[in-house]
């Protein structure tokens, strides 16, 4: 032991889930698994713990993920491990495991945690969770719109309207085309993809003068620049949304994203609030990432959809529900006194057996003010416990929507209740 006194503060970039906030996580969790079900997706997992080289290996590499975002460190066995930073190096593994046994196409969902070490901000700290949808084997453009029509139903699900997001589509393989057309060379690519995944983020100017020490030719540069501004016609994913009865959807060619392993189709689903201007969502299509453990190249395409910038997408837009929030059990049962604790319990344990969920109160605090604290955490009914009641086998369930209170035996209240 020691006399330091211990800081309340938990480990920089990562929460603590107080009751409220954990309701409103588990609130999100449910409509993610729910959704991705109504789709046919089935529910995988794995541990947060994988080998090191997993994240080091061609096809996942990215340089800024692996050598300043990872949490890795040496065993008790002389293993390098890392806490997983993302999934989809995981679900590609597993998937490649059992390649000859699996019935493909495939549709798997996941909601693991993650970490990455960098510095905490709005949408992004060092712990968090996401949703993970991918379906493998199947290299039709209908598995590019299902898995984009899964993205935008579960924020639909999660009360958003069409209008308070943007689909936004790129294709990497059209990109190296036209990227090559224009006199870029193979070398030149992957250092542009990167710079324009950071094109939001930095000013025209910054970005230009970047862009041009990379292909070290301003007209160059500008043909760059030019070609990522053009409009073009739908695509096949976008008229397959629309089909859907997805409309809102741009063909972005400046959309890049991160990591190296994507091969084609790639979007991000962004906030259109100007409070809240940044992707909700992203993910794309990656046909090689199998190959790395040694079997066949396999098609793929998924998402991942992270808690916190959902949460923020929800407070921005106040989806949230009132019901999500109200923390109590349906039924408050209120003992008077402490003399009156167990029987106020054994009248619950009867409740719950119908279903409802049921709270004794068995604080010193007076019966009034324990009725507040019922009402203030969402209880919808009470039912006082004291030595008259229990004498006369007599009680009060009072509704505390209504005020309305209907008196009675244990049982027939549990009739009423039912």
């Amino acid at each position: 032991m020691t006399n330091k006194q211990l800081s309340t503060d938990s480990y920089k970039g990562v929460r603590d889930f107080y009751p409220e906030d954990a309701a409103i996580q588990q609130y999100i969790f449910n409509t993610w698994a729910k959704t991705a079900e109504s789709f046919g997706f089935e529910r995988y997992d794995a541990s947060i713990l994988e080998p090191a080289d997993l994240y080091k290996a061609k096809g996942a590499e990215n340089e800024e993920l692996i050598n300043d975002q990872t949490y890795t460190f040496i065993d008790r066995g002389e293993r390098e491990v890392t806490l997983r930073p993302e999934m989809t190096p995981t679900v590609a593994r597993m998937v490649a495991k059992k390649q000859r046994e699996l019935a493909f196409p495939i549709r798997w969902y996941s909601i693991p945690n993650f970490f990455r070490y960098e510095r905490p901000q709005k949408g992004r700290l060092r712990e968090f969770w996401q949703l993970n949808c991918d379906i493998f084997g199947s290299d039709h453009v209908a598995s590019d719109v299902e898995i984009i029509a899964l993205a935008y139903q579960t924020l639909i699900d999660l009360g958003a309207k069409p209008e308070q997001f943007e689909i936004r589509i790129n294709d990497r393989q059209l990109m190296h085309r036209l990227y090559l057309a224009i006199g870029i060379t193979e070398e030149m690519i992957p250092t542009i993809t990167k710079l324009n995944d950071r094109k939001g983020k930095i000013s025209p100017d910054e970005y230009r003068n970047l862009l041009t020490e990379i292909v070290a030719d301003e007209t160059l540069a500008e043909e760059v620049i030019l070609l990522l501004d053009k409009s073009n016609e739908q695509t096949d994913v976008e008229i397959g949304l629309a089909e859907l009865g997805i409309t809102n959807v741009v063909f972005d060619m400046s959309l890049a994203r991160g990591f190296d392993y994507y091969t084609g189709t790639i979007f991000e689903v962004f906030d259109t609030s100007g409070e809240n201007n940044r992707a909700i969502l992203g993910g794309g299509r990656y046909d090689k990432l199998t190959e790395m453990f040694g079997g066949e190249a396999l098609s793929a395409i998924g998402f991942g959809m992270g808690d916190v910038t959902t949460r923020d997408f929800l407070e921005t837009h106040k989806l949230i529900p009132e019901s999500v929030k109200s923390l109590g059990a349906e039924v408050s049962v209120i003992p008077e006194t402490a003399d009156d604790n167990i029987v106020a319990q054994s009248i619950a344990m009867k409740i719950r057996q119908t279903g409802l969920s049921v709270a004794t109160d068995i604080g010193t605090q007076k019966t009034d003010k324990k009725k507040v604290r019922a009402m203030d955490r969402g209880s919808r009914f009470v039912i006082i416990v004291g030595q008259q009641e229990i004498s006369s086998g007599n009680f009060t369930l009072k509704d505390l929507q209504t005020s309305v209170e209907t008196s009675g035996t244990v049982d027939e209240l549990i009739k009423h209740l039912a």
